[in-house]
């Protein structure tokens, strides 16, 4: 695991960005999605995300990436602007390394220091032994709600679990005004 670096994605990784996710959308319940969007498709949302100032992460090891992650807006109003869904994926020859758990660490830091106030988890098929479950458990993620059968995928029903993780003290404090989401509001309303 030390030998693991996260840094910024680049456009450059898309390919391998592209086939980790194929994986995990064929044989996996992470992901809703039947069908593995393209290279094209995940370029498109790779430049979306980022031209948003939204952090993008790979973790490599010996110039290979092993598993990405990033953060995007929870939902497209104005008011949920200070909130981010996070999502992580890894490779699947390098599951059990601790890959998600440094990329979701580098990630968690980039959202706080973007001034966002929570990071929310929407888990497919959510069981309370998932990985990501308890990837997100170990990083202070708390439960906060479930979708029953709200899913359904390679013959199954499958449960949404939300978890989430208040960050910059949260509904606390009023919205900081140097804040990536609130200069992003402001500019986009003209002020």
């Amino acid at each position: 695991m030390s030998n693991i670096a996260i840094r910024p994605a680049t456009s450059a990784d898309l390919d391998t960005i592209t086939e980790i996710y194929a994986d995990a959308v064929k044989n996996g319940t992470a992901s809703y999605e039947l069908e593995p969007p393209s290279r094209t498709e995940m370029g498109k949302r790779f430049d979306t995300l980022t031209a948003g100032g939204f952090p993008y992460l790979v973790a490599e090891k010996d110039g290979a990436v092993l598993g990405y992650a990033y953060a995007g807006a929870f939902r497209p109003r104005p008011a949920y602007r200070f909130v981010v869904e996070d999502s992580v994926y890894v490779a699947p020859d390098a599951k059990g390394q601790g890959v998600g758990l440094r990329l979701m660490q580098s990630l968690i830091a980039a959202v706080e220091a973007a001034g966002f106030r929570q990071i929310v988890a929407v888990i497919g098929d959510g069981h309370p032994d998932s990985a990501s479950v308890k990837l997100h458990e170990r990083l202070g993620f708390r439960h906060s709600g479930r979708l029953e059968g709200s899913g359904y995928k390679h013959g199954r029903w499958l449960d949404t679990v939300f978890m989430q993780l208040t960050l910059n003290g949260g509904a606390s404090l009023p919205p900081a005004a140097d804040s990536l989401p609130e200069r992003r509001f402001r500019e986009g309303r003209g002020n």
